[in-house]
């Protein structure tokens, strides 16, 4: 079975979107909170790094994917392995026809019990990036086993968030790591326990 890792830059209320800028989709006044007023540690990014080298897949939600596939293939500095690896996009409503030609292997998943399938075969684990609405979603459906936060300390108000407010089972996690870096930034990694 795969380990499904979602990834993100957080801000402490919980906002998940537009980190590096707003985008035509999901435009706030606050888009690219991640680099604003935060000094840049490389240390307190130490984390995406070892993600990239850890993952066997890349998963994003349509948003992500039309966000990051004009963008990512051509950063083969920053994303090399991630250019190399298995994509999933989970769409409803994408087609063949709108995936990029240079992104390598790229398959559309259209439900989640897809998901849960590609969970049970063979490979590393599918890191999922981005993408608050499917995040939220997986998580709803139990499907998250681990998650990758970086924290910034700061509050943004509006934005999409990392969890939705379903009335659910409550879900334990285990903490596997955490650091508190000095421009603020806190890494939290966490096991959902099961």
């Amino acid at each position: 079975m795969r380990n499904l890792i979602y990834t993100a830059f957080v801000s402490l209320d919980g906002v998940v979107d537009s980190p590096g800028g707003g985008s035509l989709t999901e435009a706030h006044r606050s888009g690219g909170w991640t680099f604003k007023d935060i000094d840049f540690l490389p240390e307190a990014y130490e984390l995406k790094g070892r993600e990239q080298t850890e993952a066997g897949a890349l998963m994003l939600g349509r948003v992500s994917y039309q966000a990051f596939s004009p963008v990512w293939p051509s950063m083969t500095n920053e994303f090399p392995r991630y250019n190399e690896m298995p994509k999933y996009v989970v769409s409803t409503t994408l087609t063949d026809d709108d995936l990029v030609d240079d992104w390598g292997e790229q398959t559309i998943l259209r439900s989640l019990d897809d998901v849960a399938r590609l969970k049970q075969t063979d490979g590393g684990p599918i890191s999922v990036h981005g993408s608050a609405t499917l995040a939220r979603n997986l998580s709803d459906a139990d499907l998250i086993d681990r998650y990758h936060l970086l924290v910034f300390p700061v509050l943004l108000g509006a934005g999409k968030r990392m969890f939705s407010d379903a009335d659910r089972d409550k879900k334990m996690l285990k903490v596997l790591e955490s650091e508190t870096y000095p421009n603020g930034i806190t890494k939290l990694v966490y096991d959902v326990v099961r």
